[in-house]
């Protein structure tokens, strides 16, 4: 475990039972409700959803972590392990699970097309059947349950940036619309179980987003491009590269998150919640081979069916209602993450999927 990840976490023994006053009473004053909340995170173990534990377990919250391990890795957890104020199941969310909780972040599902599009249909019944699940134990519960959506519900926009009253240009029966209407039915179903059954929820919409913990066979365009460039091999190309992302350093990303939960109940989205400086893939890669020292070649191939040719979140709506904007820039952003693959060991991972 690298040790930047042990020395960032609080071990937590026993659970301090923090308490905060309100004035419901005038004149008196005393512990009304605990500070600390029971937090359930599905997905906890991959790449955002492992970092979003480690906050939460920093602040001193009971976190459960929830994950059955097809494209995570345990040792993005192991360093919570030993915090008394952390658990790991392995689950798949799928199936139904009865725990006992106080909010409720949905992050399970495959987020890389090589690795969504290698069981399709368990894709569309981890972003569908997952959501009814967490919405029943959410009502339940009386929980507040947080629902990470995506930008592919705009599929290859006409609206450029994208707001979120952008309804999308979705192929509904294309190999990527597992995901892309998953999310899109995943946001119907918070928002109907909000409408007739006061579900407290929240929905955010993320876009690109990379850092440390990104899985280097995840098939995303910046672990691809550091893991080529580092290995010496050809950085892959599809198309001519000319197609646009935007990209958000995972700490930016976390905290946009965060501060929805934690925002007030008659806000719940959807936001968008991205890095609104758009550069084209081309441009990345030349920026990775820049920071890496790689002298690696870039090698253009066909462009995927469905591939967005521009992506960019208009962020004015998490400005104005959560105070949030991201503050690392690609090149700071971008460094970390390259030093972070440099420190492990790239053979300890495995493929999830042969489509990374």
């Amino acid at each position: 475990m690298p040790a930047a990840d042990a020395s960032r976490v609080r071990r937590v023994t026993s659970l301090d039972m923090r308490v905060h006053y309100h004035d419901v009473f005038p004149g008196e004053s005393g512990p009304l409700m605990p500070s600390i909340k029971r937090i359930l995170v599905t997905g906890g173990a991959g790449f955002l959803g492992s970092h979003l534990c480690e906050r939460l377990v920093e602040a001193g919250h009971d976190v459960v972590c929830v994950d059955n391990f097809f494209t995570s890795q345990k040792t993005n957890v192991a360093h919570l392990l030993g915090c008394g104020n952390f658990e790991l199941l392995r689950h798949d969310i799928i199936h139904p699970l009865w725990l006992e909780v106080d909010e409720i972040y949905n992050f399970a599902c495959p987020a890389a097309p090589g690795h969504y599009q290698y069981n399709p249909i368990k894709t569309m019944k981890t972003s569908v059947m997952g959501a009814i699940n967490m919405l029943g134990m959410a009502k339940r519960c009386r929980a507040k349950v947080l629902q990470a959506s995506t930008s592919e519900v705009y599929g290859d926009p006409e609206v450029h940036p994208q707001p979120e009253s952008y309804r999308g240009a979705v192929n509904p029966i294309g190999p990527r619309a597992c995901y892309d209407e998953g999310k899109r039915a995943a946001e119907t179903l918070f928002m109907d179980y909000h409408r007739a059954n006061g579900v407290n929820i929240r929905i955010v919409r993320i876009f690109n987003t990379y850092g440390p913990r990104m899985h280097p066979y995840d098939g995303r365009v910046v672990s691809n491009f550091i893991r080529q460039a580092l290995a010496g091999e050809p950085i892959t190309i599809f198309g001519t590269g000319a197609q646009t992302r935007s990209f958000c350093y995972r700490d930016d990303l976390v905290e946009g998150i965060i501060r929805m939960m934690n925002g007030p109940d008659d806000f719940v989205g959807p936001v968008n919640i991205g890095n609104p400086g758009e550069f084209t893939i081309r441009q990345l890669a030349e920026l990775t081979l820049e920071l890496s020292g790689s002298k690696s070649q870039l090698v253009e191939k066909p462009l995927p069916v469905d591939d967005p040719e521009r992506r960019r979140p208009d962020i004015t709506l998490a400005k104005q209602k959560l105070g949030w904007e991201p503050q690392v820039a690609l090149r700071e952003g971008l460094t970390k993450t390259i030093e972070w693959f440099r420190s492990v060991k790239i053979s300890d991972y495995r493929a999830p999927t042969p489509n990374y």
